[in-house]
């Protein structure tokens, strides 16, 4: 069975996308589609002689084109709900990149409009897939009852983007929508139960003060502390730093049980689980996933990502990550945008 993909949005992680589908065996990228003429080239240089896609300056002559099986929506996050209002006109499968959306009214209606979609709406959340990531869960169940998690991300800056589009909280929905919506879904996954209250303090104290946009100095954050409480007792902490590079880590993450807790790196290739009644630990070894044939940026989670979708649509399974996991992440991230913006915690009741 060959499947014919479309590329909607072909900057950087577009491209990322026709990287690691030039690597999976029968898939065809048949059309892409860009505003933009450098991304389109882009585009073409990353099909390489693998590809030879057609190319469109408006998505919805893609969206029209009968020979598509699965759209790949890549294009600024602004941008996703009017294109998902186009998609869902057919029937075409989807892989939308994180965020799903900028705001909740937006963020509602792709939900809901998912849920009579006929086709797979698959929202782009690869950290799950990260080897460090899939072995904690691996051994999850070793450390008892899930009490605590700890996700610290130092890194470097946001990344320059065509026309800087994400330079600005409007057209990203914020740091904590656009970046850390990943982590706010491996909270989601690994806490069982449900986040009720988000407190944040955050800022811009670094990162873009002396760059200018048409007169506009960008207004995105750079650091933040997050902490969210779940329904039965459950607490979790982000530790966000954007002007941090060069450190041997860009991810730690620690999850704490009644019984013991397991901790690991991102990069990484080990994962140290404690026992709290033995007073010992023991060093995990953490191996890549033998599927992977192109690490890219995200250290193979996004090839393992395709694959994943790939299986769910030829067995017709429900989508590993759907828009109700990826409309989780972006509640939380704009629950903490606004904790940041009146310096009080924000109730989720109150604020969905």
């Amino acid at each position: 069975m060959k499947l014919n993909y479309g590329i909607i949005g072909t900057g950087m992680m577009g491209c990322e996308h026709i990287r690691n589908l030039r690597k999976i065996p029968d898939i065809n990228i048949v059309a892409i589609a860009d505003p933009n003429e450098r991304s389109r080239k882009w585009a073409k240089q990353n099909c390489a002689d693998q590809f030879e896609p057609r190319l469109y300056e408006d998505y919805k002559e893609l969206l029209m084109q009968k020979d598509i099986d699965i759209v790949v929506i890549a294009s600024p996050n602004h941008t996703h709900t009017e294109i998902m209002r186009e998609l869902f006109k057919t029937d075409k499968h989807v892989l939308l990149e994180k965020p799903m959306c900028t705001n909740l009214s937006d963020g509602m209606e792709v939900l809901e409009g998912s849920k009579k979609h006929k086709g797979i709406v698959w929202i782009g959340l690869e950290y799950r897939f990260m080897s460090p990531i899939q072995s904690l869960i691996t051994h999850v169940n070793e450390i008892g009852n899930i009490k605590m998690l700890s996700i610290r991300e130092h890194r470097f800056p946001f990344l320059e983007k065509v026309d800087n589009w994400n330079r600005f909280n409007k057209n990203t929905g914020g740091t904590l929508v656009e970046k850390c919506c990943h982590f706010f879904d491996l909270m989601n996954l690994m806490v069982p139960s449900k986040p009720i209250k988000i407190y944040a303090s955050g800022g811009q104290d670094v990162n873009h003060l002396d760059e200018k946009y048409e007169g506009k100095t960008p207004d995105i954050i750079d650091n933040s502390f997050v902490l969210i409480d779940y329904e039965d007792g459950q607490r979790a902490m982000l530790d966000l730093c954007m002007f941090a590079e060069a450190g041997k880590y860009e991810q730690e993450i620690v999850l704490t049980g009644d019984c013991g807790k397991l901790e690991t790196h991102i990069p990484g290739n080990e994962l140290l689980l404690t026992n709290r009644k033995k007073h010992s630990y023991k060093t995990i070894e953490i191996k890549d996933d033998p599927r992977v044939k192109e690490v890219g940026f995200h250290h193979g989670a996004s090839y393992i990502e395709h694959l994943e979708l790939i299986e769910c649509i030829k067995n017709k399974n429900h989508p590993l990550v759907d828009c109700q996991k990826g409309f989780d992440s972006i509640v939380i991230g704009l629950a903490a945008q606004r904790s940041i913006e009146t310096g009080e915690p924000v109730h989720l009741n109150n604020f969905l």
